[in-house]
């Protein structure tokens, strides 16, 4: 996870993926322009390995107080998305409750620089523990829902959690939080494997760019309340 912090220093930003060419798109962006220390965790997929390596991560010296980012790729629910669209989740639901998100409008806002072009959404984000395909996405998006994926709705909780448990407070914005997926198949455009066609090519390199959005979204962070 990197070098301790110095008295002073400000929260990390931990960003949680699943899979390894999320990890190495969000990797391989920009990385100027962070105000502080940052870290991309691969948790594997599927909620309950995000729960374990995100409480992990969160666990360790220098690490309880991050804000946390879930990102990496979803599937897309509402008519007209494309591979590529960005999702910004307002809330994230799952079996454990709802996680509200933090600084949703100045994430789609930093979004909209970093990435020009691309459509940004705005909604809720639902958590699944297999892959939806076909009705059952449907389904998912008559409950209001915008996008799914297997692990945002798990990190969220688990972080919101892990700062209760340590003793660092209670209430749902104890610890900024957030979900900014990357549309790789949509209802017209599902996909069988990501990185084989161009739909999925696309959704990689907008996963490259958003690095500055989130440098900006933790900047705020920082900054003093009034």
């Amino acid at each position: 996870m990197g070098r301790e912090p110095g008295p002073g220093a400000p929260p990390p930003l931990l960003i949680a993926c699943a899979l390894g060419i999320e990890q190495l798109a969000l990797r391989s962006g920009d990385r100027a322009g962070a105000p502080g220390r940052f870290t991309v965790l691969r948790t594997g997929m599927g909620p309950d390995r995000a729960r374990r390596e995100v409480s992990r991560a969160l666990g360790e010296e220098g690490w309880r107080d991050a804000a946390v980012i879930a990102s990496g790729f979803c599937a897309g629910l509402a008519p007209g998305m494309h591979p590529g669209d960005l999702i910004v989740a307002d809330e994230t639901r799952g079996p454990d409750g709802t996680t509200p998100g933090t600084g949703t409008e100045l994430l789609v806002k930093a979004l909209v620089r970093a990435v020009p072009g691309r459509a940004v959404h705005t909604g809720p984000l639902t958590g699944s523990d297999h892959v939806v395909r076909g009705p059952e996405r449907a389904a998912l998006r008559a409950t209001g829902a915008i996008a799914v994926d297997m692990e945002s709705a798990a990190t969220l909780r688990t972080a919101v959690s892990a700062r209760t448990a340590a003793g660092l407070g209670g209430g749902p914005d104890v610890r900024p939080v957030a979900a900014v997926r990357v549309v790789v198949d949509a209802p017209e455009h599902e996909l069988v494997r990501i990185g084989t066609v161009r739909g999925g090519i696309s959704a990689f390199r907008v996963l490259r760019a958003v690095l500055p959005a989130f440098f900006e979204w933790h900047r705020s962070l920082l900054l003093p309340r009034r």
